[in-house]
């Protein structure tokens, strides 16, 4: 990529340190009291030309020393840096930017422990990552103790960020335009995600990951997820605000997540995870996804709007089950036009779950749906209001469904029943609400009030 002197003149930050990085730094943890400046071993703000081999000289004499490197504001050139033990890299934010010069990596991580990067801003400049196990603009493996605070990261050609078996804390950080992933976690040892804001990037926001299904215990919390496609397709794997898969005991919560091509929050196989508080919008599948083969998960006090469905949990047939779901607010869903399935369903679930005070509005298909085909076990309906959908309760009759209870629901508005059977798509029952009507063996219907 040619870069003009014109070019980092106009954009980047005059040269100094000043009494705002002190204070910066104060944030970040306490410096020492002779930290390393990273102009003090050639390296030259707002150049065109490549400062990689200065700016590397410097890391590796802060972290022989001091353990502190101060990157003064300015725009640096630079790839492959580098970072194999304790270090605290300090910038200035939005001031301090590591420019990707083209060739291999930005910066790598590799079993270093206690490493801070803080006030940081690293610029992918959408160019290819040259170097093949570069999966992001920083890539982490076998880190403990990281914290990467009040850092950019923008115009990734791949991911945002990736760390494999890391700890620690990435809070604070912007990050946008990245063409696959924000945040690329796999087989995390104990890491939160916090307090970030990450927008327009090409495939999901934030994946946490494991190799084999296990404990992960992520948090992520607190963030600010939009504008989120699906550029490389599939059926479900792209197009997340956060995607959780193989990874258990996972929390996700008190996060706003609108605008993505898929879900806000899919777990796949994630058992044990909670799906909390989260406020989702115009997301253009299932909003809330709990899929596969999971087992124990806690959806509650999310509020959804506008959404192709709103919470489903599924997949018994591949042992999916065991669920609470209450307390969400699900309203404005449509049918996505020319699919089989376009959906149009407030809350689905098939195995072991409870569904209880929720309330879902303007569900063009089904306001709840109990099970699909055969693939029902033990699931409870009850003190939900179900407002203006297509039918308000549905519960499958097919051959070889299992037990469903429908009680003390609050139904109204309803366009063809209140409850009715379904042998999959198709209604076979009477309005099941009805004091008339002839309840299947498998259900319980009594305390509903409909009008």
């Amino acid at each position: 990529m040619q870069v003009s002197r014109r070019h980092f003149l106009s954009t980047a930050a005059v040269v100094g340190a000043g009494a705002g990085l002190a204070m910066q730094t104060a944030n970040a943890g306490t410096p020492s009291p002779n930290p390393v400046n990273v102009l003090e071993f050639g390296v030259t703000a707002n150049s065109p030309d490549d400062q990689s081999a200065a700016f590397q000289r410097a890391i590796e004499a802060a972290a022989d020393g001091v353990g502190y490197l101060q990157v003064p504001p300015g725009t640096y050139r630079v790839s492959t840096l580098t970072i194999d033990r304790p270090v605290q890299i300090i910038g200035t934010p939005g001031r301090s930017v590591l420019h990707y010069s083209g060739l291999g990596s930005l910066l790598t991580l590799a079993g270093s422990d206690d490493v801070t990067i803080f006030g940081v801003t690293f610029d992918g400049a959408l160019e290819p990552l040259s170097d093949d196990s570069a999966k992001a603009l920083i890539t982490a493996t076998d880190c403990q103790n990281l914290t990467i605070e009040q850092c950019r990261f923008l115009n990734s050609a791949a991911t945002g960020i990736a760390l494999t078996r890391c700890n620690g804390r990435i809070t604070a950080c912007t990050i946008a335009g990245a063409a696959k992933a924000a945040v690329f976690s796999i087989d995390a040892t104990g890491l939160e995600i916090a307090g970030n804001t990450i927008r327009d990037c090409g495939n999901n926001g934030i994946l946490v990951w494991r190799s084999a299904k296990g404990e992960d215990g992520t948090l992520v919390t607190n963030n600010r997820i939009e504008r989120i496609s699906a550029t490389d397709g599939g059926s479900g794997q792209n197009g997340n605000g956060v995607n959780i898969y193989r990874a258990g005991n996972v929390i996700v919560a008190q996060n706003r997540i609108t605008d993505c091509a898929f879900s806000a929050v899919r777990s796949n196989a994630g058992s044990a995870c909670q799906i909390i508080g989260n406020s989702c919008a115009r997301l253009d599948e299932v909003a809330i996804y709990a899929e596969f083969g999971f087992e124990g998960a806690i959806i509650s006090n999310n509020l959804i709007e506008t959404a192709a469905s709103g919470i489903s949990i599924t997949n018994f047939n591949e042992g999916g089950r065991m669920a609470v779901c209450a307390n969400n607010i699900v309203r404005d869903l449509f049918v996505r036009e020319g699919e089989v399935d376009g959906r149009g369903v407030g809350i689905s679930a098939e195995a072991d779950t409870v569904i209880e005070g929720n309330v879902v509005e303007n569900a063009p298909v089904q306001g709840i749906a109990l099970g699909w085909g055969h693939h029902l076990r033990d699931t409870i309906a009850t003190g939900n209001l179900v407002r203006k959908c297509g039918i308000g309760i549905a519960v499958s009759v097919s051959r070889g469904a299992g037990n469903a209870s429908i009680t003390n629901n609050m139904i109204s508005g309803s366009v063809t029943a209140a409850i009715a059977g379904l042998e999959r798509y198709t209604k076979v029952t009477a309005d099941l609400s009805q004091p008339s009507a002839e309840v299947p063996a498998n259900m319980i219907v009594q305390g509903n009030l409909v009008s």
